[in-house]
């Protein structure tokens, strides 16, 4: 396995640079270092072969992802967020903090994303660029921001953070910021037609919108595990079971940021919300899940690693998240559960308990239309919005109030943790003015 590392010293980057991104040598080549990656993480944990993830064109029925909520649910009890390893019920907040959250943030970091090294570098911001515009008849101001990793670790892999931020150019300060998930070097005043863009009705509440751009965090792909952050930190070589994989990682970079606009008046870094739709969508929960700092969640179309738990069988399954395609967001230690003798019911804990971890802070949880959303188990994630519910409550706050699904467009937003199935798609597109409603009630007010 060091053999194929020692071929490519310098990370996923410098490989795009040697063949070029559209060369099939290229491409060629990060399939082989994403195999061997994926190869040396089975071995590792200890598994052969795994059970394989639902197809939904696969030609074999049984491969074919289940939709019927009869039989949507195989493993029916789910771990209480509220009972401790020891057998505890947890009783008063302090508990909560002292005792059973921590016990729930090791679990998620040994088992499903994995903890975040001791020896992570600093970050430096620049401001790259910065323009005065008109955005909708408001002027604004685009500032583009670098956070550049201090690589002296592992001087061969380089990690710059792409971000911008835009906020109305009127001399205000402590301005709420928006975040999303997304794709940093863009201008984000561009025009959609007659359709606002999330980030003018931000601008128009006063706000301001920012955006940055996981992949220059850490790769979306198993053949960047050792370039980018990760990379830098295991200084290029091969993961180990408990070692982060992309989703805390752009998690990392979130923080980072946070810690840029904590420098900046201009800015409330108190009042900072985070945003993404499907595999963002799973990042900006589990963002907000081990930041404390974040202080709003919009988590769109999430699914597995997400809102959705893994004790349902609806949609996408575990199979599919630790396959070679997209194991890397996880820990290697997420794919035992996926390959016999163990089950989903066998990982200690499920994803309602990544949402209490987010508790008393304002989270929304969004799903999509029934034919445009149904691989990310929209069930699913209501059901754990409100499993999640009894630690909101237990902290003073209301959850989402009810375990019966609400259906289409009839959102359950009276409290701190809601929930809402809106009429689009895969997207967050009809639900971003909910979610503003309730930011600034929850937040900024």
């Amino acid at each position: 396995m060091a053999a194929v590392v020692a071929l490519f010293p310098f990370g996923v980057n410098a490989q795009f640079m040697m063949f070029g991104s559209g060369n099939r040598a290229s491409q060629d080549s990060l399939r082989k270092i994403a195999a061997a990656d994926y190869a040396d993480m089975l071995s590792k944990v200890g598994v052969e072969q795994t059970r394989g993830g639902r197809q939904p064109n696969s030609q074999d029925e049984s491969k074919h992802p289940n939709y019927d909520e009869l039989t949507a649910n195989p493993y029916p009890f789910y771990p209480d967020p509220l009972v401790t390893e020891n057998g505890k019920k947890v009783r008063n907040a302090r508990m909560w903090y002292k005792v059973r959250r921590p016990e729930i943030v090791r679990l998620f970091e040994e088992h499903v994303y994995g903890r975040i090294p001791d020896n992570v570098p600093g970050v430096t911001w620049e401001v790259t660029n910065e323009e005065h515009k008109d955005f909708g008849g408001t002027p604004v101001v685009v500032r583009y921001l670098k956070g550049v990793v201090d690589n002296s670790i592992c001087p061969s892999i380089t990690v710059e953070i792409q971000a911008n931020v835009v906020y109305p150019d009127n001399g205000s300060t402590k301005l709420p910021v928006i975040i999303e998930f997304g794709f940093g070097g863009g201008d984000p005043t561009r025009s959609f037609g007659n359709q606002k863009s999330w980030q003018q009705m931000v601008i128009e509440r006063g706000w301001a919108a920012a955006t940055i751009n996981p992949s220059s965090i850490q790769a979306d792909a198993g053949s960047g595990l050792t370039s980018g952050i990760i990379g830098l930190c295991n200084k290029g070589q091969f993961r180990q079971p408990t070692d982060w994989g992309s989703l805390r990682a752009w998690g990392w970079g979130l923080s980072r940021l946070i810690d840029y606009f904590e420098t900046d008046k201009t800015f409330d870094a108190t009042k900072c919300a985070i945003e993404g739709v499907s595999r963002y969508g799973k990042a900006s929960l589990v963002a907000m899940a081990f930041e404390e700092r974040i202080a709003a969640g919009f988590i769109a179309s999430s699914g597995k690693a997400g809102a959705a738990g893994w004790r349902r069988d609806c949609g996408e399954s575990i199979g599919n998240i630790i396959s070679s395609e997209e194991y890397h967001w996880v820990c290697g230690n997420l794919i035992k559960y996926g390959a016999d003798p163990l089950t989903e019911n066998d990982i200690p804990v499920d994803q309602h308990e990544l949402i209490a971890l987010c508790a008393p802070r304002a989270c929304f949880i969004s799903t999509g239309s029934w034919n445009g959303d149904k691989w990310q188990d929209v069930v699913g994630s209501f059901i754990s919005a409100s499993k999640a519910s009894p630690v909101y409550e237990l902290l003073g706050y209301k959850g989402v109030g009810t375990d019966l699904f609400p259906g289409m467009d009839n959102g359950l937003m009276d409290g701190r943790l809601t929930y809402r199935q809106h009429h689009g798609g895969h997207e967050a597109g009809p639900n971003w003015p909910y979610f503003l409603d309730f930011f600034e009630r929850e937040v900024v007010r």
